[in-house]
């Protein structure tokens, strides 16, 4: 026994002699306590590293060391609050539905999985973690979908006064590349920080028109949903974007900044970066039907989906017909009690896995089985036709448009809502203190 103690002590020995002569290892460390949660130094590091590489590529200029790290910081502070909204509602993507996910994604670039994965591992990222990257992506898609989904109403009126407004004037032929800084104010803020807040957003102003670069200072200034995107919104039309946008773009051109602009959430300031003419003047509809099966306790994913291979394999050999299907057991009220028909549509209204697959068929085929955030699926591209999307806005797209903008105004409330009701504590080291 005594052999052995001294044996075991000798290897101990060893162990902790290479281990001093080794070079140090620096220790994770917990950077922020958000709830029941927490997060990693090494998270932070890492998304700093990949914003810097993917800035260098561009060739675009960042702010100093410090603004970008509170920008990733609240960044994942926001996405940490959504994932951990998900898990206390049971939200979890499954890998038959991120398989499902992937195997879309490489139809729509046309490959194959294998070759989708090793253009990915090229660029020294492994498979699993991409999948584990897109699993959290489509569960934040999906969270904001569930909760700022049920926080919109889109009246009757409202469309009616759009499809009018449309009908009068036409469709404006711009679309808008907006810039977007937010200098933020509390819900309960004084005189003394409103004050000191419109200075901030002078002092932004002023840097701004004398000439330094906006993406910067968005990244280092802004609250804004875009800042870590250099405050840069995706090309909108007027009636598609956020209010306040809408409210002051109309007349203005390229390179023009306009603010600041005092709201209940703080003081705005707006670059167009751009402008162009529509992009599409003509839409492609299509007019579909499909059964639609949604996972549960009851129902697995398995299950649902080896229901939908047999739904098809009857189909297609007569024994049964699609619409008595879809009425029987498609979970889509709204389409079940007319045999599955979702009538004339303009595809990108629906969730991407759906739009992609309807974009993949011919007039008259039927789709495999596929997922998207809704659940399992089989369509049927019934007839296709092309309409005027200027002078024949209907009342689909009326909707969309006004969905689309009240979307983006309600997903920053919940978010900033979400954020004021949560126990939030940065650990900052000694390093990165004022």
């Amino acid at each position: 026994m005594k052999r052995c103690n001294q044996l075991i002590f000798a290897l101990f020995t060893l162990a902790m002699s290479q281990t001093i002569q080794a070079a140090p290892v620096p220790l994770d460390r917990v950077t922020v306590q958000i709830n029941e949660g927490i997060i990693l130094e090494s998270e932070v590091a890492g998304m700093v590293k990949t914003i810097k590489a993917n800035a260098a590529n561009a060739g675009q200029k960042l702010p100093s060391d410090t603004a970008l790290r509170t920008q990733v910081i609240e960044r994942l502070i926001l996405t940490r609050l959504q994932l951990q909204m998900a898990d206390r509602i049971g939200l979890h993507i499954g890998d038959l539905q991120l398989d499902q996910t992937i195997e879309n994604i490489a139809k729509e670039q046309k490959m194959t999985v294998e070759q989708m994965k090793a253009e990915i591992e090229k660029d020294g990222t492994t498979f699993a973690q991409y999948r584990e990257q897109l699993r959290e992506e489509i569960t934040l898609g999906e969270i904001q979908r569930i909760q700022v989904q049920r926080r919109i109403q889109v009246s009757t009126q409202e469309i009616n006064n759009l499809v009018k407004l449309i009908n009068e004037q036409g469709l404006k032929d711009v679309e808008f590349q907006i810039g977007h800084i937010l200098i933020d104010v509390p819900s309960d803020a004084n005189s003394q920080q409103l004050d000191a807040a419109s200075k901030r957003a002078s002092a932004v102003m002023k840097r701004l028109k004398d000439g330094d670069d906006f993406r910067s200072i968005a990244i280092a200034a802004s609250s804004g949903p875009k800042a870590l995107e250099g405050g840069i919104w995706d090309y909108m039309n007027i009636n598609e974007m956020p209010t306040l946008f809408a409210e002051v773009v109309g007349d203005a051109k390229t390179g023009d900044i306009i603010g600041p602009i005092k709201s209940a959430s703080g003081f705005h300031i707006i670059k167009i970066m751009d402008a162009r003419g529509l992009q599409t003047k003509e839409v492609e509809e299509v007019k579909s039907r499909h059964i639609l099966l949604k996972p549960s306790p009851i129902l697995s994913e398995e299950r649902a989906k080896s229901m939908m291979d047999r739904f098809l394999a009857q189909v297609k050999s007569g024994e049964a017909k699609f619409e008595d299907l879809a009425r029987q057991y498609s979970e889509d009220p709204g389409s079940a009690a007319k045999g599955g028909e979702l009538g004339w549509a303009d595809p990108n209204i629906y969730v991407p896995a759906f739009a992609q697959e309807l974009n993949s068929l011919k007039v008259g085929e039927y789709s495999e089985p596929f997922r998207s955030t809704h659940g399992w699926h089989i369509v049927q591209l019934e007839e296709k036709r092309t309409t005027d999307a200027t002078d024949k806005f209907n009342t689909n797209r009326a909707h969309q448009l006004i969905y689309r903008r009240k979307f983006n105004e309600e997903l920053q409330n919940w978010l900033d809502e979400m954020r004021a009701e949560a126990f939030i504590d940065i650990f900052e080291p000694e390093t990165n203190r004022g």
